[in-house]
């Protein structure tokens, strides 16, 4: 009976031995050392984000077509408006160029309304996801 007892109590020495050791280990403070392009990859992932979003924005559609004439009227839009955002937008089985980030709609009409001389076919859009 006392060597049950002993073994009990050898027993629940240990664990509390392990315990205590497993908790020391745990406490200790780690460093991550991380690549500088990944923050940078962050960053762009970050804007990319920003611009896309949709809930609550006005965009105008300049194009709805083709992936080559997409990329032409981004690269004209860019050149010719660099104040305002633009993406290009992949909705089967166009590809559509978006300009801007409006938070009303009347801004978004203003901006219309100087886009509209350049690009005949745009269109005032409330995107939703």
């Amino acid at each position: 009976m006392k060597i049950i007892t002993v073994r009990k109590a050898v027993n629940s020495l240990f664990m509390l031995i392990s315990l205590g050791f497993c908790l020391n280990t745990q406490s200790q403070n780690s460093t991550v050392n991380q690549d500088p392009k990944f923050e940078q990859l962050l960053n762009e992932k970050r804007k990319i984000n920003t611009s896309l979003t949709v809930n609550d924005s006005y965009k105008i559609q300049i194009y709805s077509g083709g992936s080559e004439n997409a990329k032409k009227t981004l690269n004209d839009f860019k050149q010719n408006f660099i104040d305002i955002d633009v993406t290009i937008v992949f909705n089967t089985p166009n590809y559509k160029v978006w300009v801007g980030n409006f938070k009303t709609r009347i801004e978004a009409e203003r901006n219309l309304v100087t886009i509209k001389d350049r690009y005949k076919n745009v269109l005032l859009i409330k995107p939703s996801r």
